[in-house]
């Protein structure tokens, strides 16, 4: 099937986290328009079953198809985990996950190719950044925690204070026992707290680099759209949707987007 490069990036996510995604591509790729939809209806979709986050992946997918996009880009680590092949399969148009270009960018920044990763209980259980990463590089030794409290953080907006700094320390300890160089923050919820992370993890482990997978991410869609003659010459937006609670996240896109308020629309899948 060819593809229109005037047709927008289809970016979607359990929630508001994959919005860090949106903003990395829109800086690296001014020109394109992109239709984020967050399944804020349904979120978190770390605590969910592989065959449950499959299905939602899939019902997200065909709501961007059919609004025509030209590329899906999966910003969640979760259905990157899980779901990423087979949406490869159901879909005739490129698919992104934010796994590879995290695992990618977090062999290139370690030195002791010790590498550390918080992300959701499904990510985590799913094992695909210790596969990721060994797939680059075999002397690689990958700890991997599950950090499930930060989702809800961050979709409360508890971005700062005691209650996220304790849970915080708390995930780290067994990336400081492990003494690793590097932390992955396998979610695109994390980035959000990445100050905070940033700050406990030197704490705790000293000169420790944070990788998150969204600047990959979008680099490397960058590559894909040259490759296939798929870049645009239009005018970039983001167009955003969600499946419930337009308000409550209207209120908190320019905090990750960097603008004013935008419009929300409510879609059912």
């Amino acid at each position: 099937m060819a593809l229109d490069p005037s047709l927008p990036l289809g970016v979607f996510d359990s929630g508001l986290g994959g919005l860090t995604v949106a903003r990395e591509i829109a800086a690296a790729l001014p020109n394109e328009r992109i239709l984020y939809l967050g399944d804020t209806a349904r979120v978190p979709y770390g605590t969910r079953s592989a065959a449950t986050v499959v299905r939602y992946a899939q019902a997200c997918a065909r709501a961007l198809v059919q609004r025509r996009v030209k590329a899906l880009i999966v910003a969640c680590n979760t259905v990157s985990a899980v779901a990423i092949d087979v949406l490869r399969a159901d879909l005739d148009l490129p698919v992104l996950g934010v796994i590879e270009p995290g695992a990618r960018a977090a062999v290139s920044a370690s030195r002791r190719l010790r590498i550390g990763v918080l992300g959701t209980a499904g990510t985590i259980s799913s094992g695909a950044y210790p596969r990721a990463v060994l797939s680059l590089s075999t002397r690689a030794e990958v700890i991997a925690h599950a950090a499930p409290l930060l989702v809800p953080l961050v979709e409360e907006g508890w971005l700062e204070g005691d209650v996220p700094r304790l849970a915080i320390r708390r995930y780290l300890e067994p990336l400081a026992r492990a003494d690793v160089d590097v932390i992955v923050l396998g979610c695109t919820h994390y980035p959000l707290l990445r100050p905070m992370i940033e700050a406990e993890a030197r704490d705790m482990m000293g000169d420790v680099s944070i990788v998150d997978s969204a600047h990959a991410t979008a680099a490397e869609l960058s590559q894909l759209l040259r490759d296939r003659g798929l870049v645009s010459t239009g005018r970039g937006d983001i167009e955003l949707l969600v499946t419930d609670r337009p308000r409550s996240f209207a209120e908190v896109t320019a905090r990750f987007l960097g603008d004013g308020p935008r419009e929300v629309q409510v879609i059912d899948l």
